[in-house]
């Protein structure tokens, strides 16, 4: 079975299918091309798929070099069979190639290799021999050191035999996996001051079902040195197993002696390696896990739903240093800044607060945008106060990443005569406007949507968080004309070259034909086909430039039209909806001799011409005042914002400093696997106060209100 068949099996994906995926790739398609405007080829593959062929026939194609390679060493060393061959070529795993190459390296010096050099190999295979008559006097006779070294030495040549035993190695492994628990414990003398890792300081869970957020915690703690963990199994329970299957004659004389090889080979060899695979593979499962739900939350928090049309205030909460207040029009533009002095230790209340009412007076502001950060209580009710009685909403906006930004190079380049702090105003208010436009400013790491994310491999998290990114910019698409460089960066296609020659063009005047761009510096016939159907043309001369629609099928588009006896001018009319709802696709697709997939994506875009999915979402909830700890009671029902989902729960964003907390047992009346499968960032949700801490400041949550009326 070839590596595209095996793929196929483990996928559940067509030959077929992963063959045009490789082919595509293979021809410099991106992933958001390939699963916008190639489906005929793929079967309708979407992004999350083409990655994982992608990724996971890399891996197979380097296993297959691996074996080749392991096999031609080992044949080198004329030690090859045919059994060892079927078995290496059957492996699935880089590590079971590895484990059945170990006896064949080359090692450095162990105790073993220096017993092989004193010519004590010949001893340790009498010795595995099980001979019944005669002594290990005898047997050691004829070899140059005395009996006591003689006899040490095969013991060291017969543990490292039992040690590099494939079989032996995997049972062992499956054994403590399967029966086995992870511990852990406080380290001596160790100080965990805020007692962060207090569940874990004499915890223990089985191995094959231990959750990946305690993984990556305790490996937190342990690499702080304030735990120590270890595995525990029945070391009897191996040492019988092994025994039964080494020792062939229990008859024989040299039968203590292999006993204590086989407790040398465990102790010495085996358990530190095993266990130290065993660690390995748990946390490489933990952080796909977490990875994979940072992803997850990074993905709703891009989807999150714009506030267009809307003057937006930017307010930046601190003490010493003043509030920074910016104005942005409805396009993200800077009206004016301003430094206020609310709080301690100037405490210049109704001056400031003479200041915020003549902004919003002066532009229309309808929003104030609130950074969550330092000094976001005071100012929040600071604001509730100031707009009391008036028409403008207010909304709690997350800060993280927003420093990040504002001293980033990319940050200085936009606003090169502002400070950080004023950058950071800007940047919170446009977090409302337009999430996605500005996040994406943003190293996505810095965002703060994930769990456990600086214990995650960070290669990895960074891939697949780039990876989201450009999925989701590519889903929704770009307007040509006002686009930054940031999110322009994350288009198919699309080089820092080509970028620039897109910005260098529209200063001299704005794009009108997506024709124009084909003339661009840097722009090839497979840039333009790869990057071109995510670029649009909102006023353009051609009407299509706006859509989604591939300019390599607006020949398509205009037989489609002939065929209903519709017109481009009559676009976006009712009866030119009705028409294309009312039409079937199947019969059309056999008429006009194109894909399916095609013609579908065709007809449900010109009904919805250049539609933003965001908009099909909740809005985010606005407040006009405040609410307090103290406001709240048992069983009140509130509205609240996800800001974020981990595997323990869902932080729920109520309208308090600190998100309240809906554990993932109070989320259904059923049992929940995974807390993504019940709500996702961004989620507006409905919920329910169960728990109220006012020392720790902290609340609990629950979406069943009948868990309420049950306590």
């Amino acid at each position: 079975m070839n590596n595209i068949e095996l793929l196929s099996n483990t996928l559940g994906v067509k030959v077929s299918q992963i063959e045009a995926v490789l082919k595509l790739l293979s021809e410099g398609a991106t992933i958001p091309f390939i699963a916008r405007y190639r489906k005929e080829a793929t079967g309708s593959l979407d992004e999350e798929q083409i990655r994982v062929i992608e990724k996971e026939y890399t891996y197979l194609e380097n296993l297959s070099k691996r074996k080749d390679d392991v096999i031609r060493l080992i044949e080198e060393k004329d030690l090859m069979t045919e059994e060892l061959k079927i078995q290496i070529l059957n492996c699935t795993k880089l590590s079971d190639v590895e484990d059945l190459y170990r006896p064949f390296k080359e090692k450095k010096k162990t105790k073993a290799s220096e017993a092989i050099k004193m010519g004590l190999e010949p001893l340790a295979k009498k010795i595995m021999a099980f001979p019944i008559n005669g002594n290990i006097e005898n047997l050691a006779n004829g070899f140059e050191c005395d009996l006591d070294t003689a006899v040490q030495g095969a013991k060291y040549i017969i543990a490292e035999w039992i040690s590099d035993n494939a079989y032996y190695r995997k049972l062992i492994k499956n054994e403590i996996f399967r029966n086995g628990c992870i511990v852990s414990k406080l380290k001596k003398n160790a100080e965990d001051e805020k007692k962060t890792y207090q569940m874990y300081y004499d915890f223990s869970e089985p191995i094959f079902r231990a959750r990946h957020y305690r993984i990556l915690a305790m490996n937190r703690g342990e690499t702080e040195k304030i735990l120590t963990i270890s595995l525990d199994f029945d070391k009897e329970k191996i040492l019988e197993v092994l025994k039964n299957k080494i020792i062939k004659n229990q008859d024989s004389f040299v039968v203590p002696l292999v006993h204590e090889a086989i407790m040398d080979a465990l102790k010495r060899l085996i358990y530190p390696s095993v266990e130290r695979e065993i660690r390995v593979d748990l946390t490489e499962d933990a952080s796909k896990k977490a990875i994979l739900t940072f992803q997850d939350n990074l993905e709703h928090l891009l989807m999150t739903k714009p506030i267009k049309d809307k003057v937006v205030l930017g307010f930046d909460p601190a003490f010493r240093t003043g509030c920074k207040l910016a104005v942005l029009n409805p396009y993200g533009e800077v009206l004016e800044i301003e430094t206020i002095f609310p709080h301690e230790p100037k405490k210049e209340t109704e001056k400031a607060r003479a200041v915020l009412q003549s902004l919003i007076q002066k532009y229309g502001v309808q929003i104030v945008a609130i950074g969550n950060g330092t000094a976001s209580r005071e100012s929040e009710a600071f604001v509730a106060d100031t707009i009391r009685g008036s028409n403008v909403l207010y909304n709690l906006v997350s800060e993280a990443g927003a420093s990040v930004y504002s001293a980033s190079p990319l940050a200085i380049s936009e606003f090169p005569d502002l400070t950080v702090e004023k950058r950071s105003a800007i940047s919170i208010g446009r977090r409302v406007q337009d999430p996605l436009s500005e996040l994406v400013k943003i190293d996505p790491k810095s965002i703060g949507v994930g769990e456990y994310q600086h214990d995650v491999n960070q290669k990895e998290l960074g891939e697949a968080l780039d990876f989201t990114v450009s999925k989701i910019v590519n889903e929704i698409g770009v307007n040509i004309n006002t686009a930054s460089f940031s999110i322009l960066k994350h288009i198919s296609g699309l080089t820092k070259k080509t970028i620039q020659s897109i910005l260098d063009f529209r200063k001299k005047k704005p794009f009108t034909s997506r024709e124009e761009v084909k003339s661009l510096s840097g722009f090839s016939d497979k840039v333009f086909e790869q990057s071109i159907g995510f670029l649009r043309i909102v006023d353009g001369k051609n009407i299509l430039d706006k859509t989604r629609i591939h300019p390599e099928s607006y020949s398509l588009v205009q037989s489609l039209l002939n065929e209903l006896n519709l017109d481009l001018n009559s676009f976006g009319t009712e009866e030119f909806n009705n028409v294309l709802s009312k039409c079937d696709v199947n019969e059309l697709s056999n008429e006009l001799s194109c894909d399916l997939y095609t013609l579908r994506d065709i007809v449900e875009e010109l009904q919805n011409p250049g539609q933003d999915y965001r908009d099909k979402l909740d809005d985010i909830v606005l407040k006009s005042d405040i609410l307090t700890i103290q406001d709240l009671s048992i069983g009140m029902e509130l509205t609240g914002t996800v800001r974020n989902v981990t595997s323990f729960g869902a932080f729920v964003d109520i309208g308090l400093h600190d998100d309240g907390l809906i554990h993932i047992s109070k989320m259904s009346k059923g049992f929940v696997k995974n807390p993504s499968d019940i709500v996702s960032v961004g989620d507006i949700v409905t919920v329910y106060v169960c728990g109220i801490d006012l020392e720790k400041e902290k609340v609990q949550l629950s979406l069943i209100k009948e868990f309420m009326d049950k306590e």
